[in-house]
C-alpha cells in the first residue's frame, strides 16, 4: 500500500503563500538554500502527518470556479470555525461550506490566496 510522503503547494506569490500557511495553520516554512523552493514543516517529528514544499507556480493560476485538477490536501484542525475565520482574514475564500461528515467530523474547503483548494477537517469528538 502506498502512502503520501510529501505534498507541494504551487503559488504565484510564494511569500504571500508562506505568510498565509504560517498564519492560518502554524506551519514552519523555510527556503531551501538559494533555490526557489521552500520546505513546509507541518508538525513535530514522530507525530502522524506529512511535510511538503512550496514553489513558484509553473503556469497560470486556476480560474475561479474551475474544477479541481490536482489532489486536494485536507488538514486536521482543532477548531474549524476559528481556522475558517483566520483563513478568511488572510484573504482565503470559501470553496465549499462547512458540513458535517457523520462519523468523521466537520469539513470545509477554502481557496487560498494563490487559488489552491485546501480542505479543513475538525474531527468528531469521541463520545
Amino acid at each position: 500500500m502506498s502512502r503520501p510522503v510529501h505534498f507541494e503547494i504551487h503559488a504565484g506569490d510564494p511569500e504571500r503563500a508562506r505568510r498565509f500557511y504560517e498564519t492560518v495553520l502554524g506551519w514552519k516554512i523555510e527556503q531551501w538554500g538559494d533555490q526557489p523552493y521552500w520546505i513546509v514543516t507541518t508538525g513535530p517529528d514522530g507525530e502522524p502527518g506529512i511535510n511538503g514544499g512550496l514553489l513558484p507556480r509553473p503556469g497560470p493560476a486556476p480560474e475561479p470556479g474551475a474544477p479541481v485538477n490536482a489532489y486536494v490536501l485536507t488538514v486536521q484542525v482543532d477548531d474549524l470555525d476559528a481556522t475558517l475565520a483566520k483563513a478568511i482574514g488572510e484573504d482565503a475564500t470559501m470553496a465549499l461550506d462547512k458540513a458535517l461528515m457523520p462519523g468523521v467530523g466537520w469539513l470545509a474547503y477554502i481557496t487560498d490566496p494563490e487559488g489552491n483548494v485546501l480542505g479543513l477537517l475538525q474531527p468528531e469528538s469521541p463520545a
